[in-house]
Parts: C-alpha cells; sequence; structure tokens
C-alpha cells in the first residue's frame, strides 16, 4: 500500500479528505469519536493511535498525520530503523499552515511527498534537508494553455540568465492552480529537476503584497496575475528580483528567500 493518512478530529478530516483527493489511491484513519461525527465516506476508525501506528508503519511507503508534530515524534520513535527502510513520514499542523517533512526525506521521498501533500491541500512545504534549505530561488511562470516544454525550459534559463543567477538555486517553480495539469509545464519542470509549486486562485486572489496587477488577466481568470504572486507565495517572504518578463510567450518572474 502507498499512503494512510491519519487524523484526530473532524476538522483533521476535512483536511486529509482535501489531502487525499491529490493522492489517488490514499486510505484515511480516523480517532473513532471523531469519525462517528464525520460525515465523509471511507474513513477507517481506531481508538489508540500507538496502536495504529505499529500497524501501519510497517504496511505503508507514505504516512500523513494531520497533527500536533510533538505527538507524531512521540508515537513513530518506537519503530524507526533506517532511512532507507523508513517510510516517508510528513506532518500537517492542524492549522493547515505547513507540510513538514519530518522523516526520510530524501531516501523515502518525504520531501516530495510534503509538496504534493501541500499542493493538495494549499499549506506550505517546511523541507529542511540542507540541500533544499540553500536553494533561495522561485520561479513564477504564467502561460497560455498547450504551452510547449522548450518554451518553459527557455523561459526560465533566459530569466535566470537576466537576474544574474543559476539552475541550482532554484527550489520550486510556482504556478497558479488553474495550470497545475499543463503537461508543456509538467514536463519542463521535470526536465529542469525542479518541483512544481501549486498555489490555489484563492490564495492569489487574497494575497495583498506588492506586485504588478493587470486588469486583463483578471478578466481572464479571475485574479490580477499568475507569475508574481506565485513566486511571491511560495516562499518564506520572499522579494522579486526579476520582475514578470514575457519570454517567448511564457511570463516569468523570481523571488528570493531571505536567508536570515
Amino acid at each position: 500500500m502507498t499512503c494512510a493518512l491519519v487524523a484526530l478530529n473532524v476538522a483533521g478530516a476535512r483536511t486529509a479528505e482535501r489531502i487525499g483527493r491529490g493522492l489517488p489511491g490514499s486510505e484515511l484513519y480516523l480517532l473513532e469519536g471523531a469519525r462517528r461525527e464525520d460525515t465523509g465516506p471511507g474513513a477507517t476508525g481506531f481508538d489508540s493511535l500507538s496502536e495504529l501506528v505499529g500497524r501501519i508503519f510497517p504496511r505503508y511507503s507514505e504516512l500523513v498525520f494531520i497533527m500536533a508534530l510533538g505527538i507524531v515524534v512521540r508515537v513513530v520513535a518506537p519503530h524507526l530503523r533506517d532511512k532507507h527502510s523508513d517510510p516517508a513520514v510528513v506532518v500537517v499542523d492542524e492549522g493547515n499552515g505547513f507540510a513538514i517533512s519530518l522523516l526520510s526525506g530524501h531516501e523515502g521521498g518525504a520531501n516530495d511527498l510534503s509538496l504534493r501533500v501541500a499542493n493538495a491541500c494549499g499549506a506550505r512545504p517546511v523541507i529542511t534537508t540542507a540541500s533544499e534549505a540553500r536553494k533561495p530561488l522561485i520561479v513564477g511562470i504564467g502561460a497560455r494553455r498547450g504551452v510547449e516544454q522548450r518554451q518553459v525550459t527557455g523561459a526560465v534559463k533566459e530569466a535566470l540568465a537576466l537576474a544574474g543567477r543559476e539552475l541550482p538555486e532554484v527550489r520550486w517553480l510556482a504556478t497558479i492552480d488553474l495550470k497545475e495539469d499543463e503537461p508543456g509545464l509538467l514536463a519542463a519542470g521535470e526536465e529542469l529537476g525542479i518541483p512544481l509549486r501549486i498555489i490555489s486562485r484563492e490564495a492569489v486572489g487574497n494575497f495583498r503584497g506588492d506586485y504588478s496587477r493587470s486588469p486583463r488577466v483578471e478578466q481572464l481568470i479571475g485574479v490580477e496575475g499568475v507569475c508574481e504572486p506565485c513566486a511571491l507565495l511560495a516562499g518564506n517572504s520572499p522579494r522579486l528580483i526579476l520582475p514578470r518578463r514575457n519570454l517567448g510567450g511564457v511570463m516569468v518572474a523570481i523571488a528570493e528567500e531571505s536567508s536570515m
């Protein structure tokens, strides 16, 4: 089996259901008392979190807990073996603010899982492995439907050259949820080896940061911009170092996180 989602209350179950829609085939486990209150289908009830973790830890390659980080640390600790065999563990706080890569970040894929979870539920991925934490750049991308892979890769490389920066410095590509299934964009991310961070239209629409707003874009998709707000929202208090540019039909902006 692939992924188990574990929640302790109805609010956590709602978040888990959102995550589950982005992680097809995942299974939801919900504390029995909350399961009786929950109106959603398909949850398996449990009475003891410790007992449940003992059962599911060796069965799944991915575990996502929607609860406090300290609780998860305590319940998984007795079952840890080594980074090559332990499952990927991601923790989402009950406020749905963060998706934290806790265990087996590289070897087990928890870093990638935290991004997929964040994209599904709107949380911010938290990855602390050194190779990722030292990448300060986010490249925001906006493009028309049917954009080609070569257009995106070319635009990203050109934007970095304009900013005087290099590809290994890029942590995420970032775009709006309208583009999350765009084949050319997905293929470009794979070619460049850079994960794609999805920002919801709701988050962009509510964003009050300083960026170039376009009435035309708002008329077309209901928000005032894509590449700049997505780059700014995907990072931890970043600043724009390259405002939006139209590079071969692809809108690109680059934001940089502070090292402080």
